[in-house]
């Protein structure tokens, strides 16, 4: 099991090379369902596998100059102050038991499981849907106060899932910060790469203990991974493989649902 933990992880690299995105969103069913790590700590090494491999993509389109810096910084800021905070505060003082009702024990792994479970569904709509390239934002107006308060709220659900949220972050800076979808996509690896370190450094000063052995290990293969996904990108049509991924992650997400809630 631990061998096809590991192939995965390489598989996880390689959608993010060639999707630039989406691909992290299987990083913690991995490390829970595989490697028997707990939720909470499975979301801190996917937090740390997530920002180390998304710098490699940032530093591939800080050469396509398609970085909006200002943006990045603007939606950064709030963005990593909720991750911070979910992971530094929010998370350690969670019960771990939560509620019962009628038999049923909610936990705080299987909390974070289910809700990890409903970023996943959101996740393959996006996928499935696609985005549309063309938006023309020259008569919208930035609304600063619903930006902060946007990015805010999408650190925070970063900083629980342990996924860089692409899929939330590029609408909302398409949308409040007015950005071309190209330009969107490149900034939104950027924010993923700060949010997603930020979030593990949150944990690490809320004392979690970790096996960084076997989370540079993971991290490492997953690099590998985007290294050949972006080799092979430019002969494999992404565009008509992410739907089919998306269902894939759908499948995945309805799984974990209905394992953590029935079973």
């Amino acid at each position: 099991m631990s061998l096809i933990g590991y192939l995965v992880s390489v598989l996880i690299g390689f959608t993010l090379g060639i999707f630039g995105g989406g691909g992290s969103i299987l990083t913690v069913p991995v490390l829970v369902y595989i490697f028997h790590i707990s939720p909470v700590i499975a979301t801190a090494y996917s937090l740390f596998i997530v920002g180390i491999s998304t710098l490699f993509g940032t530093i591939s389109q800080l050469k396509n100059k398609l970085i909006n810096f200002k943006a990045a910084l603007g939606f950064a800021l709030p963005s990593l102050t909720g991750t911070f905070l979910s992971r530094s505060l929010i998370i350690p003082f969670v019960p771990e038991k939560i509620v019962k009702i009628n038999g049923y024990l909610l936990t705080k792994d299987t909390a974070i499981l289910i809700f990890f479970s409903i970023i996943m569904l959101l996740a393959s709509y996006s996928m499935i849907k696609g985005r549309k390239e063309k938006i023309n934002n020259e008569d919208k107006l930035l609304n600063i106060p619903l930006m902060v308060f946007g990015s805010f709220i999408i650190g925070i659900v970063t900083g629980i899932v342990g996924a860089g949220g692409g899929f939330l972050i590029i609408p909302a800076l398409v949308f409040l910060m007015n950005l071309e979808m190209k330009e969107a996509v490149a900034t939104s690896i950027l924010i993923i790469a700060i949010n997603s370190l930020m979030g593990f450094t949150g944990s690490l000063m809320s004392g979690t203990v970790f096996d960084f052995k076997f989370l540079i290990s993971f991290t490492i293969l997953t690099i590998a991974g985007i290294l050949l996904g972006i080799y092979f990108s430019k002969n494999i049509p992404s565009q008509k493989l992410k739907p089919a991924f998306g269902w894939f992650v759908l499948l995945m997400g309805g799984f974990i649902l209905i394992k953590e809630i029935v079973f």
